[in-house]
């Protein structure tokens, strides 16, 4: 059997917009990792989260990408230690964001994992961060900023932030108004190509299945690569127009569709 590695991001692809899990994804997870495939989480999301979602699903993945890449980590005796990290300088980036967005509210996550945030950052699990002025937000170099704009529509806030000419990041827009902005050139792509040269996996054997902005870059990736790159059914039209493959919703557990046609064919 060739051994596929299974890219899979995690918010709307492998839980619900209200982190439940459906019994059928999480099988269907197991299995793929039972027939001996390389399952990796690959998301936006800290450290923290991205284990606990590992966890969830009773799986121990050799490698994660979080933090939309600018983190990568790989399972060494029973825990998760980094073996890249990227940061920037966050300071020329927030103040040009506030400049247009001035009810925003910002999270910085440094390279420890430590989050600084400023009032009014809601709907974000908060344990363990720091509450700070704006300015408190440049104490460290940023390994991921998150930016909330609750005053305006999905469309308005990705109009005013292209806009402002943020060539020196990284950045995708969420479903609800926030914004995540990585190092310049760090996306999942760079993250999941990490993990592919060390596990030995060419591209052409990569299956990625993702639903948001921030998976344009790792289907471009895996699509140039003759790979399969899979966008959920409720993903925004620019997501599924760089996949390769288009599944059904979340709701409909298209990401155990996928999964369930991969072992089919082996």
């Amino acid at each position: 059997m060739e051994r596929w590695l299974v890219a899979l991001d995690i918010d709307g692809t492998i839980v619900h917009e209200d982190d439940s899990m459906s019994k059928r994804v999480g099988d269907a997870v197991r299995a793929v990792v039972e027939a001996g495939h390389v399952v990796v989480l690959a998301t936006g999301r800290s450290q923290s989260t991205t284990e606990s979602t590992a966890a969830r699903l009773e799986i121990e993945p050799t490698h994660l990408v979080s933090a939309n890449g600018a983190l990568v980590l790989e399972r060494r005796e029973g825990r998760y230690e980094p073996i890249h990290v990227e940061t920037f300088d966050p300071s020329g980036a927030l103040r040009t964001i506030a400049q247009g967005l001035p009810t925003g509210s910002f999270m910085v996550e440094d390279a420890t994992g430590h989050r600084r945030y400023t009032n009014g950052m809601v709907d974000w699990n908060l344990e363990d961060a720091e509450e700070v002025d704006f300015e408190g937000l440049f104490e460290q170099p940023a390994m991921r900023v998150v930016v909330m704009s609750p005053d305006h529509e999905v469309d308005e806030f990705l109009e005013i932030v292209e806009s402002m000419g943020l060539h020196k990041v990284s950045y995708a827009i969420g479903y609800s108004s926030w914004l995540d902005i990585a190092p310049d050139g760090v996306n999942k792509a760079t993250g999941l190509e990490r993990v592919a040269e060390r596990v030995g996996i060419p591209r052409h054997r990569i299956l990625a299945v993702g639903d948001g902005r921030n998976d344009i870059d790792m289907f471009q990736w895996v699509v140039a690569g003759r790979g399969r790159a899979v966008a959920m059914g409720q993903a925004p039209d620019e997501v599924k127009a760089a996949a390769s493959e288009v599944t059904g919703t979340v709701d409909e557990d298209g990401l155990a569709l996928v999964l369930e046609g991969l072992l089919a064919e082996q």
